[in-house]
């Protein structure tokens, strides 16, 4: 009974970390439980009807990892997809990152046939972008042909990011390098490869962020004074390079730290509110004192918003 009652307080506990955010804690509660027990307690919750529950189970079958939780997952995923409904979606979601973060093989195929099955004009653009952020975990040279001709069954704007995808599979980073500098390029579709590259910035791969980092250079005064194509991909630089300051921001040669410094100063004032909420956020890891001032002048007068450049303002100043 005692042991029955700790599964109980873990699971509860295993749900409520994971919907909180808290990945690591999360973690930390699935193994907590008997190895033994762990399969046939997550298999409870996947059969439960609340969503949250079952979000938290395959989470933690993707922390487990190994086949076993692979194929358990792919088979959570068709009943998922059978449901249908709002409530799956956000279960299917969970369940793809899962998959992504499974290093077995087994996780790649199942992920493979999830692309397989999604086709059509009604697909959900954010299902899209879950799957082709999974697969780039996962990426190998089998998966191109695969994805190809999902490009071929999935329109556009939908498979935005599995074009991105695509492109970072075809291309070395030194071809990617060269791609991204062609002033030729749309665009919009260096904003496709940034937001999968968001998922992971391999080492070999930080070599063309100077040339992304240029692009975002020239687009500046255009993205300063509309809400188009050139905010969104200047916003798109930012979180990228937000997400991975550790190992990537942090590393920049100074130069380099100067540009993104001189981009994010440009567009603190941008039509687009998002991109300059991101711009603001930038300066607080690449700005100097002096910049406190360019964010008080800029203030937007939504006091929420608002808030988020006296806060940074601080920062710098501090």
């Amino acid at each position: 009974m005692r042991r029955e009652m700790d599964t109980a307080r873990v699971r509860q506990a295993l749900v409520e970390a994971f919907h909180q955010g808290d990945e690591a804690r999360a973690s930390e509660w699935v193994r907590r439980v008997d190895p033994r027990k762990v399969q046939a307690m997550l298999g409870a919750m996947l059969e439960e009807e609340d969503a949250l529950v079952r979000q938290a189970a395959t989470f933690a079958l993707g922390e487990i990892g190994g086949a076993a939780s692979a194929r358990r997952l792919e088979q959570q995923l068709a009943v998922e997809e059978a449901r249908g409904d709002y409530d799956a979606a956000s279960v299917i979601e969970v369940i793809t990152d899962a998959l992504g973060r499974i290093e077995d093989t087994s996780a790649r195929a199942g992920l493979l046939r999830r692309l397989q099955r999604l086709a059509g004009p009604k697909v959900d653009p954010a299902d899209v972008n879950t799957l082709a952020r999974a697969l780039w975990r996962r990426r190998h040279q089998e998966m191109r042909s695969a994805v190809q001709e999902a490009l071929g069954r999935i329109p556009l704007p939908a498979a935005a990011s599995l074009r991105g995808l695509s492109l970072l599979l075809d291309k070395s980073p030194e071809a990617l390098h060269v791609w991204a500098e062609d002033t030729e390029v749309p665009v919009e579709q260096k904003a496709e490869v940034l937001t999968v590259l968001e998922e992971e910035v391999p080492p070999d791969w930080v070599a063309a962020l100077p040339a992304f980092i240029s692009a975002a250079k020239a687009q500046a005064p255009i993205a300063v004074q509309q809400r188009g194509d050139a905010s969104y991909y200047c916003e798109r630089l930012f979180i990228l390079l937000l997400l991975h300051k550790e190992h990537v921001l942090r590393e920049l040669p100074e130069e380099l730290r100067s540009t993104v410094r001189a981009v994010a100063r440009t567009l603190v004032g941008a039509k687009s509110l998002r991109c300059a909420l991101q711009a603001v956020a930038m300066l607080e890891f690449v700005g100097q004192p002096e910049d406190a001032l360019l964010l008080e002048a800029q203030r937007p007068e939504d006091p929420t918003f608002a808030a988020v450049f006296d806060e940074v303002a601080r920062t710098l100043r501090g």
